[in-house]
């Protein structure tokens, strides 16, 4: 019989973390659920001591999701521990999850602490957070970089305190697969209570050098039983560990005896409504989940699949939930092939949202000849606009070549009608001036970013925006056929998000 290995999901809290790629509490919900079904053991649901979103989204989750653990996060403060108990007070399977550094720059610089300090702090967390929790995570928060020999007496002492996981994080990505791997097998070899099960170590690797999956891969071999990991591998700075590349590596390599809860059929419906809510695009060439992940351009790769699909195929589109004979949706579509495609992607929507939607498919499905799955996702986030204060009532640009770009703009701020127009270098230069003589506010853009057309001119064009301003940054997303149109609108969506 195979040994189990838990999959901890860190969507969203690691992953939320990325900036712009915040989610409101309806919309972690839905992305939970989804984690539900898809098979996560454990799902961390934020850190709630950190703000009241992050409280109120643990509390909501806690109530919608019924079978996975819900994890909240906290630091080695009975404070953290006590918002975290009260967050978690709906949740039919909970667990808190403190630790605190063990680095020497961890513990010098950050804490001006001695190391026997910091074991007493981890121990009083630990100890504090099992009055109110059977089920007890702790994390050494940049174990990478901490010498094994301090950091097994850290878990030891954190195992006889109650710890029913170690966390034992590449917090920076700094490691080798090799030196990580060795870590994990020093741990098992040198604190009691690993290799019986009293405790389960847990890995939580970041990519930072590209090694996050490697890295996890060699501490499962080294005898981890659990996995911190997110959708399509988003997380702080290059990201985390992705949870699809654990999943698709240990069903190819089935040799190594290891299995998880994981659904691989619902991997992709999972990719893209995280890509959808987060307005994070995913790159052509991910593993597992990218676009170009099955595609053979080689002229003897290509003679090689049709002939056996083996020949350079690992796995199959289906395993990962990718139909080749998906129905194709075009103007000529009705509700129920939509509603299908939606349902299939992970989208559930009541019959008022989906009549909305049917009639945004139509109007953009006379301008394509087909719609993509990101185009069906697009939409159907396109009612999370509707409450916004300011948007684009219409917008013409006059360019070309030898000519300077003139556009002329109308916003609805509140229900009330403006109007404005300017000339600039560029269609995209104009319009944003227009936008600005409007809008009267010292704003400064300072990141625009075109997505990749991935099948034809009539695609839609996402484009990504950092505003700053009031020293402040903004991040704003926008889809249309039209890329000037996407570009405003997202700068629109920074203005939304302005503090007011």
């Amino acid at each position: 019989m195979n040994e189990r290995l838990f999959i901890f999901d860190t969507t969203l809290r690691d992953g939320e973390q990325v900036p712009g790629c915040q989610l409101n509490t309806v919309e972690k919900i839905q992305v939970a659920k989804q984690l539900e079904a898809l098979g996560v053991d454990v799902i961390e649901a934020g850190f709630p001591v950190s703000s009241p979103g992050d409280f109120r989204s643990v509390v909501e989750i806690s109530k919608a999701v019924t079978w996975p653990t819900i994890c909240a996060l906290t630091r080695a403060v009975q404070r953290d521990i006590d918002v975290a108990v009260e967050a978690l007070q709906y949740a039919k399977h909970k667990r808190i999850h403190t630790g605190i550094g063990t680095s020497e720059s961890h513990i010098k610089y950050k804490f001006n602490a001695t190391r026997e300090e910091i074991i007493e702090r981890a121990v009083a967390a630990v100890k504090y957070a099992k009055r109110y929790c059977e089920d007890v995570e702790f994390y050494a928060e940049d174990a990478g970089r901490t010498d094994n020999e301090y950091l097994a007496r850290v878990i030891e002492a954190v195992v006889k305190a109650g710890a029913t996981v170690c966390n034992i994080p590449d917090t920076t990505g700094y490691c080798l697969p090799s030196e990580f791997g060795a870590k994990i097998k020093y741990l098992m070899e040198h604190v009691d209570g690993l290799s019986n099960g009293q405790c389960i170590l847990s890995t939580h690797c970041h990519n930072d050098l590209g090694m996050a999956t490697a890295n996890t891969m060699a501490g499962v071999l080294a005898g981890a039983r659990q996995v911190e990991v997110t959708i399509n591998g988003i997380g702080e700075r290059a990201g985390n560990t992705s949870l699809e590349e654990i999943a698709m590596i240990l069903k190819c390599h089935r040799g190594i005896g290891i299995d998880t809860n994981i659904n691989t059929q619902k991997i992709y419906s999972t990719s893209r409504l995280v890509s959808s809510l987060m307005n994070m695009p995913i790159q052509p060439n991910k593993a597992i989940v990218g676009r170009n992940a099955f595609a053979h351009s080689s002229g003897i790769h290509q003679d090689g699949v049709l002939k056996n699909a083996q020949t350079y195929e690992i796995m199959s589109p289906k395993d990962v939930g990718i139909d080749e004979n998906s129905i194709l949706l075009t103007a000529r579509s009705g509700r129920a092939a939509l509603k299908h495609r939606l349902q299939v992607l992970g989208m559930d929507m009541t019959d008022e949202v989906l009549d909305k939607t049917y009639e945004a498919f139509l109007h953009l499905a006379d301008q394509k000849k087909e719609i993509t799955d990101d185009d069906i996702l697009m939409l159907a986030g396109a009612d999370r606009t509707a409450a916004h204060a300011i948007q684009l009532d219409y917008l013409q640009v006059t360019t070309g070549m030898g000519v300077r770009s003139v556009a002329a703009i109308g916003l609805n701020i509140s229900g009330e009608k403006f109007e404005a127009s300017a000339s600039g270098n560029g269609p995209v230069d104009a319009a944003i001036k227009a936008l600005k003589v409007i809008i009267r506010r010292q704003m400064t853009l300072k990141e625009f970013t075109i997505q990749a057309i991935s099948k034809g001119s009539d695609d839609v064009g996402k484009v990504h925006m950092q505003v700053e301003y009031d020293g402040h940054l903004y991040y704003g997303f926008g889809a249309n056929t039209d890329i000037v149109t996407a570009s405003v609108e997202a700068y629109i969506d920074c203005i939304n998000k302005f503090k007011k």
